[in-house]
């Protein structure tokens, strides 16, 4: 049984209240993203910035980590990867797949936790951090958002490496019904407190109001910037998300390459 709204954390909309504690979402979600094209792409840069760790105790957070799509691969590449998930079911699914990989389940740790209340993990405790295919637009709210972006500043360590993914607000223009689903939420952000322009609730898998905000480019430059994290990269997502585009063309999504800006503040003065 799904656990009472009253115990919904913080930054945790219904919607994704009922993902999370609902298991047929984890036992089936690897054949429902197996041909979606942002897995193969963020794989990509993943492992592009992340090719292998520098000491055998290099440690990856893992935030929003389902079950182990991007944990698994880490692993094997040697790094120590904790994986970080509200849903047990994922978690458990994760578990599973480091066990068929009898080498790698020393390696995979999974911390059951909000993302947003991460005060469980200590201060420069990993080495680099990965929060993919949207998960921050899984956040309810600008403040805890941000909340979980400064935590993550906190945890990673002088000169590790942020990568994060979001949609983009603007790509709705492209789909059917998208102008209207914006006007909507424009016009909701200006009535209500609790809303903020670029979300949306949508049928998802059952669910009838699964939550995501959908980012500007601007937006997530400065809730990274705001947080202490330094933007190396803010790369445009093509619309079906197969690569990276070099144009001004309409991005389907940002996918940012950040370091921890008071570290490195810290080492120039250094």
């Amino acid at each position: 049984m799904r656990p009472p709204d009253w115990r919904r954390p913080r930054g945790v909309a219904p919607g994704t209240w009922e993902y999370v504690n609902e298991r047929t979402i984890a036992d089936h979600y690897d054949a429902f993203v197996a041909d979606t094209p942002l897995c193969d792409l963020d794989q990509q840069i993943i492992a592009e910035q992340l090719p292998g760790p520098r000491r055998e105790s290099a440690v990856v957070l893992d935030l929003g980590c389902g079950t182990g799509r991007t944990a698994i691969p880490l692993a094997s590449r040697g790094y120590h990867v904790v994986g970080v998930d509200l849903s047990r079911f994922m978690l458990d699914a994760m578990l599973a797949k480091a066990n068929q990989h009898g080498d790698l389940r020393e390696r995979i740790h999974a911390v059951q936790a909000n993302l947003v209340d991460l005060d469980g993990l200590a201060s420069d405790s990993a080495d680099h951090a990965i929060c993919m295919f949207s998960t921050l637009g899984m956040i309810q709210g600008s403040v805890n958002r941000r909340r979980f972006l400064t935590h993550v500043a906190r945890i990673v360590r002088p000169g590790g490496t942020f990568i994060v993914h979001v949609h983009n607000r603007w790509a709705a223009l492209r789909e059917a019904g998208g102008l209207r689903a914006l006007a909507s939420s424009w016009w909701q952000a200006l009535r209500n407190k609790d809303c903020e322009f670029g979300d949306s609730r949508y049928a998802y898998r059952g669910l009838e109001k699964m939550f995501m905000h959908r980012f500007a480019r601007h937006e997530l430059s400065h809730d990274l910037t705001h947080s202490h994290w330094q933007i190396e990269s803010l790369l445009n997502v093509s619309i079906d998300a197969t690569g990276l585009l070099r144009s001004n063309t309409v991005a389907g999504g940002f996918i940012a390459i950040a370091k921890n800006a008071t570290a490195i503040q810290a080492t120039c003065q250094d």
